[in-house]
């Protein structure tokens, strides 16, 4: 499949557009990584991405109910859709997600140190915004026939608590699917090697224990919350870690109280727990409830006899399906016929992405870093040097242009 692909003079051209545009790649990436999008709040680059798709000529540029950014890329040549259907089961889509894990207060503007950008997001994931750019471009440019119409969505929600909202609107529910692709690449963050091709699951949790609360010397021996709190982490930080099949259980938040002299009504922390499989997530999740309750009536025994028990809510905020795209399917074994095309060797490897809602629904998916190298990311420190930064987006042109069948 590959082989076609590198030999199409199209596809050439489009590689040598890519290739001779890296500075503009550049600074787009910059211009990107300096509008603020922190997760929820995405309009603003949004809109700027949506200019920069109707600029280079992509059709029916729009912004969805969500916030999601959509342009189609679709050629004479391509078949089994119509442009204004709303249901398009043949195309391949190209994603990068526009939400940054930074909050409102943080400046997000960019500074060049010779051969490095720096700035919150400059690589996750402006980098991905402006290699989705760049492709699109170079497809245009190019005019690359195309099989299959190529779906290019700049989603929002992909970090933290949105919990892959864009992405999870943009594929629709299982039984009434909006979009269902015959391929799904998402573009995030630098690098030019490892291909996501295993969904990394994750539930989310906030934990919060009620009490009555009361004057920490008046009122000790009523069951705390925070003493609550305490005996779950404990337990918690005492669950085993596993390998095979890897799994993570994390605290990484906690709060409550009012006051040095009061003992709170109310204690939480947030719980991240994640593994590479479906069942090993269950059994996690199933092992870390019965804790939680077990710290429940542990600080209730405690307690002084006829006053009130301490209550428990436990409220999921966040639940990624895990999965993976086989390593033998066409897509995974494109993406890593790409990659030594372009000279490198590959990594196949499992993270947390956008891919990770296709896989769930049975759609092949993988997750590409866009070229160049990358450190400190989701600090304020983070930071972008554009080695081979475009080959890493040449590699992407030749999956995205390989599973859309360019002709």
């Amino acid at each position: 499949m590959i082989d076609a692909v590198l030999r199409n003079e199209r596809v050439r051209t489009a590689r040598a557009h890519i290739e001779r545009s890296d500075e503009a790649t550049l600074g787009r990436q910059a211009a990107l990584s300096a509008i603020p999008a922190p997760t929820g709040a995405e309009a603003a680059r949004g809109a700027r991405v949506a200019e920069m798709l109707v600029a280079i000529g992509l059709q029916d540029v729009h912004a969805d109910d969500v916030g999601n950014v959509r342009g189609w890329y679709i050629t004479g040549g391509s078949v089994g859709v119509q442009h204004a259907a709303p249901l398009h089961d043949a195309c391949v889509i190209l994603s990068a997600h526009l939400d940054t894990v930074f909050g409102p207060e943080l400046d997000v503007s960019v500074a060049r140190r010779g051969a490095r950008l720096e700035g919150p997001g400059i690589a996750d994931n402006a980098r991905g915004l402006a290699a989705l750019v760049a492709i699109g471009e170079a497809l245009v440019h190019a005019r690359v026939q195309t099989r299959r119409p190529v779906l290019f969505a700049a989603t929002v929600g992909e970090e933290g608590s949105g919990d892959l909202r864009g992405v999870r609107h943009l594929l629709g529910p299982s039984d009434r699917p909006t979009v269902r692709p015959s391929a799904f690449i998402a573009l995030d963050g630098a690098g030019i090697e490892r291909i996501v091709h295993r969904a990394l699951g994750a539930r989310r949790y906030r934990v919060t224990y009620h009490g009555p609360g009361g004057h920490s010397w008046a009122a000790f021996g009523v069951a705390n919350p925070a003493n609550a709190v305490g005996r779950a982490i404990e337990r918690i930080a005492s669950i085993p870690a596993h390998g095979a099949p890897r799994t993570a259980h994390s605290v990484v938040r906690l709060g409550g109280g009012t006051g040095l002299n009061s003992i709170p009504q109310d204690a939480w922390f947030d719980l991240d727990l994640r593994s590479e499989e479906p069942h090993a997530l269950e059994k996690l999740d199933a092992v870390v409830q019965a804790i939680l309750t077990q710290a429940l009536d542990e600080e209730n025994r405690h307690r002084v006899p006829g006053t009130a028990p301490l209550t428990i809510d436990v409220r999921r905020v966040g639940d990624r399906p895990s999965g993976l795209t086989p390593r033998t399917h066409p897509l995974v074994q494109t993406a890593v016929a790409a990659t030594r095309a372009v000279g490198h060797d590959h990594q196949l490897a499992c993270a947390s992405t956008d891919a990770n809602v296709p896989i769930a629904l049975g759609v092949p998916a993988v997750a590409l870093g866009a070229g160049g190298r990358a450190g400190d990311a989701h600090l304020p420190t983070e930071w972008y040097e554009n080695e081979k930064g475009a080959l890493g987006i040449v590699r992407a042109l030749l999956v995205t242009a390989a599973m859309a069948e360019a002709q």
